[in-house]
């Protein structure tokens, strides 16, 4: 490992996943404002979009989201091709 390229400032932050409000503990460097109490204790929180606890490879579940019926939207635009 070369000296002197690595961050020193490891701390405990949370992170948490937004679609499932999953939140767990690891040491990082990541720079956040915002804080979050989880068992009691106060930490700095990295908020996140996908996580282990909701990605479908590690989960073995698909979920499909479709926001503002985009599929749809795309099926009935496309259909008039399809013969």
């Amino acid at each position: 490992m070369k000296k002197g390229i690595h961050p020193e400032s490891y701390r405990l932050v949370a992170f948490k996943d937004m679609s499932n409000d999953e939140v767990f503990i690891t040491k990082s460097t990541a720079d956040t404002r915002e804080t979050i109490v989880h068992e009691g204790v106060e930490y700095p929180v990295v908020k996140l979009e996908i996580s282990r606890t909701s990605h479908p490879f590690y989960t073995g579940k698909s979920k499909l989201i479709d926001t503002a019926g985009r599929i749809d939207k795309f099926k009935n635009k496309y259909a008039k091709f399809s013969k």
